[in-house]
């Protein structure tokens, strides 16, 4: 199923996304979530390439398992960094003859202990020179990634949304934005994105709060801010593991709920390879 005929039937488009686990006993455990969150009948699934490509090779035998055993529809990650021209011709070829239809290209954050991205010989330096390979020769549907608060590298949000703007109009079926916590940046966002002329369905991307370490680190990174508000409530919570789960699935599911309300076309949940959260928040907006 290629992901873009999902928007194109109307109604709100759901998926999951997992990161490649390093270990035998993580793979068993990331198999288990998916199994448990399959039962909400996802639109799709997807999984990331890993930092600098590492786990390039696990993420396609996930992807490839996932709609081949469980019979969901998986897009694969696939990023410019560390694969030539070549290279990334074989990983497209491995895919599509495997009945993988969707793939979701990016640029890819540089590998550990360098400061800045750099293409290798015969690489790709920008997302959108990979989207146009993967158009010249391929007939994948290409989602893209946004940012409602700005690319932690971009000059300023009308650089980031003029870079934006010619991924797009190098083939891109579909957004899905960075995760966030405050929905007026979204809001915000897609009016702008819309003003410039992107007219594609842009995803909100959501992630519960289940640590007060782990995803405000991640938050960090992503260059996404946490509200006061839900920062004040996570700090009183602080060493109260069920009480910071409660916080961050309350939160996601008010999130998700007015984003639908509003006219989003479905919600991308990051999961970090867990299911309960997700789970609530799904039961919340759709209770049985």
């Amino acid at each position: 199923m290629r992901i873009v005929e999902l928007f194109e039937r109307g109604g709100p488009v759901f998926s999951f996304e997992f990161f490649p686990p390093k270990t035998d006993k993580g793979f068993d455990a990331l198999f288990h979530t998916i199994g448990e969150l399959k039962q909400l009948d996802p639109s799709f699934v997807s999984v990331t390439w890993g930092a600098g490509g590492s786990t390039r090779r696990k993420t396609i035998e996930i992807v490839i398992r996932i709609q081949r055993e469980l019979g969901i529809t998986a897009m694969c990650h696939l990023t410019c960094v560390g694969a030539s021209r070549d290279e990334l011709a074989e990983i497209l070829d491995q895919l599509a003859a495997a009945g993988i239809e969707n793939v979701l290209p990016l640029r890819g954050d540089p590998p550990r202990g360098e400061a800045s991205f750099a293409p290798v010989e015969g690489g790709f330096r920008h997302a959108n020179e990979l989207i146009e390979f993967i158009r010249s020769r391929w007939d994948f549907c290409l989602p893209a990634a946004c940012y409602p608060e700005t690319h932690t590298e971009a000059p300023s949000p009308e650089v980031d949304l003029r870079n934006l703007v010619r991924k797009v109009r190098a083939g891109v079926d579909f957004l899905i934005t960075q995760l966030f916590f405050d929905n007026r940046d979204y809001f915000d966002f897609v009016g702008r994105a819309r003003a410039a002329g992107i007219g594609v369905p842009i995803v909100p991307g959501i992630m519960p709060v289940t640590s007060t370490t782990n995803v405000p680190r991640i938050a960090k990174m992503c260059g996404s801010k946490i509200p006061a508000k839900l920062e004040a409530a996570l700090a009183a919570a602080a060493g109260d593991g069920a009480r910071i789960d409660a916080i961050g699935v309350r939160w996601a599911t008010d999130q998700c709920r007015e984003l639908l309300e509003r006219g989003a076309p479905g919600i991308h949940f990051y999961t970090l390879n867990r299911s309960p959260a997700t789970r609530r928040i799904y039961r919340n907006l759709f209770p049985e």
